[in-house]
């Protein structure tokens, strides 16, 4: 497939759109699935840790398998996937209304939403980086704030549909909420060069024509008798010399004749279809090969090999509050009447301003989207220290909107990814990354529970979080310093397009 030079503009921004929708109707319900913790803990009588994760993994699950969902979208094309994954996540919403217990929940919130929304992120994220290049900031800070303006809407949706409905008629509103997705996903056409010349073919695709299986209906020994002896007799009708005698002997040669071809003929395909067989295989290895052999070369690049440790550790540490803030209140016992905004609903309009705001700001030239980066994860982690000392809603409130704005640093982690190790490789690189952000998704909430029900308490939990949020923040801002770049920049093992990072100057 070959790819047209990015538009920056026209259907692209139908792109924009569909994806902004797409990821507020996929991620809505399980980033503001704090609302649905509290009734979860009601209803099963689970511990905190135990319980928490079913929204951990409705919100790790997908990142883990991103590997899986970038060769899906590869191989399928953005919108198929898409449309097919807007099945997945309003059928496991749907299910989940019938939970009997809280593995149930594992099953049907966790996993089938959970890794549907992973394969709508890397669609939507993957078309959006094909259909702009100088506005790709911008265009990827518009769809990503879709996901923060569901969890703002979706927190005070659920809560109010749990009043009216129940936690299961909740799920099941929502679930068929989820349906659009297939409109949006139908949308989604590819950028693709209809007057280009086709690229030639790799060696591996060359395979003889001749080892493919023949496609032709291949007739019987009785079919090639029966011709060669209508044809004989034919012959000798319009001659009118009949001769039965040589009649009998001649139709004894062409039967042991067309029994020796016969076997000559199947013997011969055997061979080709083996030929063929051994041709595709090979060319299987060597995809796995160049798979392996291209992460290798990822992995060499010191700023990618640092990015995949600092998303790693801030996933595990700012992703808790998300899912825990509210419980975080009412174990600081604050009084429900002091109450003017969910907390989640909070971090969700912040985290909308974030992304808009970063996404703007890494579209200048002057700013280095790597430090900005590295910036918002040295603060994220100032914060998490700051949460246990908060015991009003007003500084919680605040904390909340402030963690909010910061998590919006996810509009330009798809932006350093491609400029780190180019568009060439984006998708491979950014399905490497999003594993280790959904394996921290995973672990974060659980062990913030974790430390509650053995102490009973979140100050401990919150300090483990921000010092594993600002651990990433130095590792990444050590792996960025201007003397590994000098050196990185003159590796002749780099992909191609690989983006060196320098100090930002005024000149």
């Amino acid at each position: 497939m070959v790819f047209r030079k990015p538009p920056d503009g026209g259907w692209g921004w139908v792109i924009v759109v569909v994806s902004f929708f797409t990821q507020f109707l996929c991620y809505g319900s399980p980033l503001a699935v704090g609302v649905l913790y509290l009734e979860w803990l009601d209803a099963f009588g689970e511990g905190k840790g135990k319980t928490a994760w079913v929204g951990s993994l409705a919100n790790g699950i997908g990142l883990l398998a991103s590997p899986v969902c970038s060769i899906c979208v590869s191989s399928f094309g953005a919108r198929p996937v898409a449309i097919f994954s807007g099945f997945m996540v309003a059928g496991g919403l749907m299910m989940s209304s019938f939970a009997p217990n809280i593995y149930f929940l594992y099953i049907s919130y966790g996993i089938i939403v959970g890794l549907g929304c992973g394969l709508l992120y890397t669609a939507t994220v993957t078309i959006t980086c094909h259909y702009f290049d100088k506005r790709r900031g911008l265009a990827l800070g518009l769809i990503s704030t879709g996901s923060s303006v569901g969890l703002f809407i979706y927190a005070a949706l659920q809560r109010e549909l749990i009043d009216l409905y129940g936690l299961d008629g909740c799920l099941l509103i929502v679930g068929a909420l989820s349906l659009n997705i297939l409109a949006c996903g139908s949308l989604m056409r590819p950028l693709e060069s209809s007057d280009s010349p086709p690229p030639e073919k790799t060696c591996v695709d060359k395979v003889p024509d001749q080892y493919f299986v023949y496609h032709e209906k291949e007739k019987t020994v009785e079919e090639n008798i029966s011709i060669l002896e209508k044809g004989y007799i034919d012959e000798k009708c319009a001659n009118n010399t009949p001769d039965y005698k040589q009649d009998s002997i001649l139709n004894k040669n062409v039967l042991s004749s067309i029994n020796v071809n016969e076997k000559d003929t199947y013997k011969k395909k055997v061979v080709e279809q083996t030929n063929f067989c051994k041709q595709l295989a090979k060319r299987k290895w060597q995809l796995y090969v160049n798979y392996w052999e291209e992460t290798v070369v990822l992995f060499k690049n010191k700023v990618f090999s640092a990015l995949f440790v600092a998303i790693l550790l801030f996933d595990i540490g700012g992703f808790p509050p998300s899912l825990l803030m509210e419980d975080v209140a009412r174990s600081a016992n604050i009084n429900e009447d002091d109450y003017h905004m969910p907390l989640i609903s909070i971090i969700g309009i912040m985290t909308t301003v974030g992304k808009l705001t970063l996404g703007i700001l890494a579209d200048f030239k002057w700013v280095n989207t790597l430090y900005l980066y590295v910036t918002t994860l040295l603060m994220t982690g100032v914060a998490l220290f700051a949460i246990p000392f908060a015991k009003s809603y007003l500084t919680l409130a605040m904390l909340s909107g402030i963690l909010g704005f910061l998590t919006g640093n996810w509009s330009i982690f798809p932006y350093v990814t491609t400029k780190t190790v180019g568009i060439e490789k984006l998708t491979h690189a950014y399905g490497i990354l999003m594993f280790f952000a959904g394996l921290g998704n995973s672990l974060g909430p659980p062990i913030v529970g974790w430390f509650y029900d053995w102490t009973q308490e979140y100050d401990t939990a919150f300090y483990f979080s921000g010092f594993c949020v600002l651990l990433g923040g130095f590792l990444l801002l050590l792996a960025a310093l201007p003397c590994w770049n000098a050196c990185t920049s003159q590796s002749p093992k780099l992909p191609p397009n690989t983006y060196s990072y320098k100090v930002a100057s005024s000149a």
